[in-house]
This record gives C-alpha cells, sequence and structure tokens, in this order.
C-alpha cells in the first residue's frame, strides 16, 4: 500500500471524474493508495479544503501558509494552533523559505516561517517544509526554532545532497515527487540514492508535477506509484519494498495518522 504524503486534494480538476471527489479517492484505492495527506497553504481556503476532506477516512489534513504567500497572509501562531485543535490536522504546513520566486520578501517569510515552527513545536506535530535557493536560512531558522523531536519533512525536496544530509542531521525527512522521473533531474536522482529508505517519504504535490509517463497531465494522488518505482529503480529493490518503508515512514513521522 502506497500513502501520498503531500497533495493539494483542493486544488485539483474534477472534471475527468464527474467532479466527484469520492470517484478520484477510489481511483487513486485502486491504484493501492491507502492514505493521503492534503497540505495546506493558505488560510482563506482552509475551511472550504477541511470541510472537502473531513468524511474521509483514507485523508489527512495540515494547516499552514506558504511561503509565497507569506507576505500577504501573516499567519500569528495563535492562527495555528487554533486550527490545529481539529481531528484530522496531523501537520503544520507547508511553510518554509523560497527565494527563488520571492527574494524580495525574505523578512515576512522567515517570519512566517518561525510561527510555523513554534506552533508545531507547541502542539508536538511535524513542519513540512517548502525550501527553494535558502539552504542556510531554512536549517538555521529550524535549528534557532524548530523542536527536532516531532521535526519534520523538506517536501518535494529538489535541493542538494549537502542540503540534506543536513536535513537528516534535524532529524528530518526527505520527501520525493515526481519530480524525480523528469530527464532533467539527474543530480536530484543521485540524492535519492544516497539517502536511506527509512527516511524517504514520496508524494504527488498533486495537481502539480506528474511524473513521466504522465508528465503534461494534471497530478493526482493515485500517480504517486510512479514516484515510488523510480525510487526502487534507482536503489535497486523492489517497488513493494519502498511502498511498505516509505508507508511506515508516514506513520512515525505523522505519528497522529491511524494505521
Amino acid at each position: 500500500m502506497f500513502i501520498d504524503s503531500h497533495c493539494h486534494l483542493d486544488r485539483l480538476d474534477l472534471s475527468p471524474y464527474s467532479n466527484d471527489f469520492s470517484q478520484m479517492l477510489q481511483a487513486a484505492s485502486d491504484r493501492k493508495v491507502e492514505k493521503m495527506l492534503c497540505v495546506s497553504i493558505d488560510l482563506a481556503n482552509f475551511d472550504a479544503m477541511y470541510s472537502l476532506i473531513e468524511k474521509y477516512k483514507q485523508v489527512y489534513a495540515s494547516v499552514g501558509v506558504h511561503p509565497l504567500s507569506a507576505s500577504e497572509e501573516q499567519v500569528s501562531i495563535g492562527d495555528l494552533v487554533a486550527r490545529a485543535e481539529r481531528e484530522k490536522i496531523i501537520a503544520i504546513g507547508e511553510t518554509g523559505l523560497d527565494y527563488f520566486y520571492q527574494k524580495d520578501t525574505q523578512e515576512p517569510q522567515q517570519e512566517s516561517f518561525k510561527n510555523h515552527l513554534l506552533a508545531a513545536g507547541q502542539l508536538g506535530l511535524p513542519t513540512i517544509i517548502h525550501t527553494r535557493e535558502a539552504q542556510q536560512d531554512t536549517i538555521s531558522l529550524i535549528k534557532a526554532h524548530g523542536n527536532l523531536d516531532s521535526a519534520g519533512v523538506m517536501h518535494c525536496f529538489t535541493e542538494s545532497l549537502a542540503m540534506a544530509k543536513a536535513s537528516l542531521d534535524l532529524n528530518y525527512m526527505i520527501s520525493f515527487s515526481g519530480i524525480i522521473t523528469f530527464k532533467n533531474a539527474a543530480d536530484l536522482r543521485e540524492v535519492v540514492k544516497a539517502v536511506p529508505l527509512d527516511r524517504i517519504l514520496i508524494e504527488t504535490d498533486s495537481p502539480y508535477l506528474a511524473p513521466v509517463p504522465h508528465r503534461g497531465k494534471k497530478n493526482e494522488p493515485k500517480y504517486v506509484v510512479e514516484v515510488a518505482q523510480c525510487v526502487a529503480d534507482l536503489k535497486g529493490i523492489s517497488v513493494e519494498a519502498v511502498a511498505e518503508a516509505t508507508r511506515e515512514n508516514f506513520y512515525t513521522l505523522f505519528n497522529q495518522a491511524q494505521r
């Protein structure tokens, strides 16, 4: 059984499923996708996102504000803690730093990231981190404000092996997406080979970044199987072994989720 550890189910195009959310979930289940973590990227749409997934036992959620929204939507520790009281919230984020797209908003990004880390520490929940071209500041802020016991995950990882090792040293897991299947991702595939299997998660980040051979299509949770197969190929093991290991890693990190 596979787990899609990071997706945005409220952003999916459901027209292939007659606009029926449950049909999309069934398509994932048909490919042995057991659970999904629907990740929040803003508070404005949080209530609608939560309402969408609330009744489905195979879907959990997080609460957070994406770094690219941090300058418009400042979030307090209290904002996060209050929403995290809902039953299906098992993580804080996605948060982090993105200097690739918004280098000019470093200060509000850092303040938002700090508040997410402090809220996660207060709640004992893991943190879902987006980091792009901000390696030093990301690690520094985790060291200063993070709870290394509950730790978290570097999601949709595209950074260097040195960054992966620094994250592992802080008790974080590394999550790989369909990007590892892309032709131009040779360096990232070397990172996959180097990260221990017991520290890896797999994700789709759907509706974005559909893996080969579905590239160009809208991504969805059922395609996490292709990500698992790529990890298996790179490590020379079976896809079943990857599924089992990443499933165990998910329940270890997101320990509020029910097996």
